[in-house]
């Protein structure tokens, strides 16, 4: 369940998977673990692997959510390997964007100090160091927060209290009756998950004392008794305790070693992995170099084909195989950021098909092991042996299948792996196919798949950080590593991590990595847009939008940026956001120095580029500089329209950042334009959305004092009414600001004073100001414009309502279905919802309406649609 910010939906539960099986037991326990919480501010559950820390920590946190209504946050530990990336993991869980390189348990802290919330730190036992400088740093730095942790170690922090997890109840030997199911959990456990494998079984007088046998040799460990209760499908449960019996002597004749229960999980984890043939064996041990899920093209890439070389120290030099990165000269660059040719990857695997989002190469064969061969096939066939066993564990994202193996049986995979002698090879061909992913994201990058390109790197992140761990923890492997740090640059920009990404890119260097082309072009990437960002923020920011160019400036001439040569056949490649960033950096300089008229063009050039190739990205920056060039030239009517059009893009919809970004824009034109209440109701959404990631980076070098659009709207409202409407905003979800912002959804009730004159644009003289303020009032005639209006541009939302047209109605019979809807106060996704359609095209019909209805906003629609049904 995926967490939204604001409003009605403040109480939160995020990042806890859905439970596709009952919970079973443990009343007693979560009540305990409720007071527990309750009476300090650190709980850590402890208990062997396979006991259940996970799923309790889970069911607790769901009950006491209502007592947090900052949100209960999952934070999983179990993918990590560094643990320096443990705060990066919390944020990452809060929707926390760190686009600095400030430090992220310091960016952490600073979000967190003032809220209520419960975090759920799971699998610690492995980062006990980092887990426990973070539990105390944060429980110091704050009142509001807890710390729920699971862990088979105690976390050592002052003011920890501990409940250990105990195993299932099973019942005695001679306590076995007819009721037994219902008195002992682990009887019920066992019942549950055999009846889900064998319809109709039930625990009866017939095998009712196999089943507590076995749930007592299993001592009552939840994991030991689902992976039994799989085998019922192929044997009776007298055979199941027999051959389990074996098992555990065989194994306890080896000696006491470790406690009982790990011998119990062991004995049951050992003989599921003998009832599987040598091909699930092999893709079990080999799939266990995967730290989160994985699709089926992802498992063939890397444990299809022979076993790989053995686990020799170091990897092939970069581009020592003639895979390495080449440069291509084809006058697409930047001119900072250098060539960018296709990124191939080095090692053992071939090449990525160019232009083809997530292809897989074919790994080349290697050496010998003592694994059996795999082909695609046999992985497909193992996959599902290992899914009707249990071992893995089947989801579904969005409709594609994806897998991942129980902690547990990653580990004993593991140790499975490093005895055939594959383990270092294995995460080499990891690596590989990460990397492949990785290029061929870039190379689509500048194209329509955007959205989905970040819905993958968001699944895989686990895994992509697991192949720079790799390269940067193994002898050979850091020139790797840099590059596919640089690679993914578009991720770590895009979604606000840049922080993350320079912590890869570093860490490379100083493991011996060389720097090369693909690392300037990311750091210039970085460095530009956060450029771009924190002088756009000091545009609106300034005293006077329409600030003059300074003397010495008006006569410099503007540097030619890199010519536009991107057709269709060539804008699928990293070049082409290189070449349409250089245009709004330079554009969103030119408008800080006040010569926003020469902006203008070289932002539309920039819009029109992207708009060509379906770009999103990109073009939300371009239409952000571009509303701001017409903001600074006093066209507030065209600003807003174009921050309008920036947030009508999905992926401006999808980022949080990006929103923030683009509604102050927004809320600094509706202010000038005389729109007071509407820019005070955005303004307080944008302090809600900048709040609930973390803040705006830019807010430290803003200057003392509100903002000239800020300081003209409170004039016009008051202080009182502008912080009442500020709240509105603030209490609005992102869902209700966007419908607000777009003028899907009603607007607060205005003030008194609300609707007044625009501010006049720069040289237009006080008797503009007055013929506006006329206007205003007594709003135009139906149709009319000012003549200084430009064409296109809205006139305040004061405007009288337009009397219905005379000519016969233009619109088909869906969009009068949709005009109906309209005039009831739905919003585009209601009205989707309601005729079962797409959103976008329930947009489509509302905006074809309005432009053959000659309408602005949909206030005029609705008014339309009223007096024509009274006709």
């Amino acid at each position: 369940m995926t967490g939204v910010v604001g409003g009605s939906e403040s109480r939160r539960i995020s990042g806890f998977p859905a439970e596709l099986t009952s919970f079973v037991g443990r009343r007693d326990e979560a009540a305990e673990v409720r007071r527990l919480l309750s009476a300090g501010r650190l709980l850590t559950l402890t208990g062997p692997g396979g006991v259940g820390k996970t799923r309790l920590a889970g069911h607790v946190a769901e009950q006491v959510a209502r007592a947090f209504p900052d949100g209960v946050w999952l934070v999983p530990l179990a993918a990590l390997r560094d643990e320096a990336f443990v705060p990066h993991a919390v944020n990452d869980a809060l929707g926390v964007r760190n686009e600095t390189v400030r430090p992220p348990l310091d960016v952490l802290v600073e979000y967190l100090r003032d809220r209520r919330a419960l975090i759920v730190l799971d699998n610690c036992e492995h980062l006990p160091r980092s887990c426990a400088t973070l539990a105390g740093t944060v429980l110091a730095a704050t009142e509001g927060v807890r710390i729920l942790a699971t862990s088979r170690h105690r976390l050592g922090v002052a003011g920890e209290r501990l409940f250990e997890v105990p195993p299932l109840p099973a019942p005695p030997a001679e306590d076995v009756g007819p009721e037994a199911v219902e008195t002992f959990p682990a009887v019920k456990l066992f019942a549950d998950r055999a009846a889900a494998v064998v319809p109709g079984f039930t625990v009866g007088a017939a095998n009712q004392r196999a089943v507590a046998r076995l749930c007592r040799r299993l001592d009552g460990l939840p994991l030991a008794i689902e992976l039994a209760a799989v085998r019922v499908r192929a044997l009776g449960v007298d055979q199941l305790v027999e051959r389990l019996d074996d098992r555990y002597q065989l194994l306890t004749c080896g000696g006491p070693t470790s406690a009982p229960r790990h011998r119990t999980l062991r004995s049951a984890v050992d003989w599921s992995h003998e009832l599987c043939t040598p091909e699930e064996q092999t893709v079990w041990a080999r799939l266990s170099v995967f730290v989160g899920g994985f699709d089926l093209a992802a498992a063939e890439a890397v444990c299809g084909g022979d076993a790989p070389g053995g686990d020799a120290p170091g990897g092939d030099a970069p581009g020592g195989d003639g895979t390495g990165e080449a440069e291509a000269g084809d006058g697409g660059t930047t001119g900072t950021a250098g060539t960018s040719g296709t990124t191939g990857t080095a090692g053992t695997s071939g090449t990525a098909t160019a232009g083809t989002v997530g292809t897989a190469g074919t790994p080349a064969p290697a050496g010998t092991g003592g694994a059996a061969r795999t082909d695609s096939l046999d992985v497909l066939d193992a996959v599902a042996g290992l899914v009707d066993k249990s071992v893995l564990v089947r989801e579904e994202h969005d409709g594609r299948v994806r897998y991942r193996l129980l902690v547990s049986l990653r580990d004993y995979g593991l140790e499975k792996l490093n005895d055939l002698g594959e383990t270092v090879a294995t995460r080499r061909r990891h690596r590989d196919h990460f990397a492949r992913l990785g290029a061929a994201y870039e190379r689509a990058w500048f194209g329509p798949d955007q959205v989905d390109i970040t819905e993958r790197l968001r699944i895989d992140q686990d895994d992509f950080r697991a192949a720079l761990d790799f390269c940067l923890t193994t002898p050979g492997e850091a020139q790797h590593g840099l590059r596919l740090a640089s690679t993914l640059w578009f991720h770590w920009v895009a979604y606000g991590v840049w922080g993350e990404g320079r912590h890869w890119m570093d860490g490379a260097l100083l493991a011996g990595a060389r720097p090369d082309g693909a690392l300037t072009r990311a750091l210039w990437a970085g460095a530009l847009t956060s450029l771009v960002h924190s002088r756009s923020a000091a545009v609106l920011a300034g005293p006077d939008p329409g600030r003059p160019a300074p003397a010495d400036d008006t006569e410099l001439p503007v540097p030619a940026p890199p010519p536009v040569t991107l057709g269709p056949g060539r804008a699928r490649t990293s070049h082409a956001s290189f070449v349409v960033l250089t245009r709004i950096e330079l554009a969103c300089t030119l408008v800080s120095r006040g010569r926003a008229a020469e902006a203008i063009p070289l932002c539309a050039e920039a819009v029109a580029v992207c708009e060509a190739h379906g770009e999103q990205w990109v073009r939300s920056w371009a239409l952000r500089v571009l509303a701001l060039a017409h903001w600074s030239s006093g066209e507030y009517e065209r600003a807003a329209g174009h921050a309008r059009a920036c947030l009508r893009l999905p992926y401006t919809e999808r980022r949080h950042q990006g929103l923030a970004q683009t509604l102050d824009l927004l809320a600094a034109a509706e202010a000038l334009a005389g729109r007071a209440e509407r820019a005070a109701v955005l303004h307080g959404a944008v302090d809600r959305l900048w709040h609930a990631i973390g803040g705006d980076p830019t807010a430290a070098q803003r200057p003392d004092g509100p903002s000239a659009a800020e300081h003209h709207a409170r004039e016009v409202l008051g202080d009182h009414a502008y912080e009442r409407s500020r709240r509105r905003g603030a209490a609005l979800s992102p869902e209700e600001t966007m419908a607000y912002a777009l003028e899907e959804a009603a607007a607060p009730t205005p003030t008194a004073t609300a609707g007044t004159a625009p501010v006049p644009a720069p040289g237009r003289g006080p008797s503009s100001a007055i013929r506006g303020a006329g206007r205003a009032v007594a709003g135009p005639a139906p149709g009319a414009r000012d003549a200084r209006t430009p064409a296109g541009s809205r006139a305040p939302d004061t405007a009288a309502a337009p009397r219905p047209p005379a000519a016969p109605v233009p619109l088909t019979r869906r969009e009068l279905q949709v005009a109906a809807l309209v005039a009831q106060g739905r919003t585009n996704k209601q009205i989707a919802d309601h005729l079962v359609i797409a959103r976008r095209t329930a947009e489509g019909h509302v905006e074809r309406i309005l432009v053959k209805l000659g309408f602005r906003n949909r206030s005029q629609v609705a008014a339309w649609f009223s007096a024509r049904s009274w006709s």
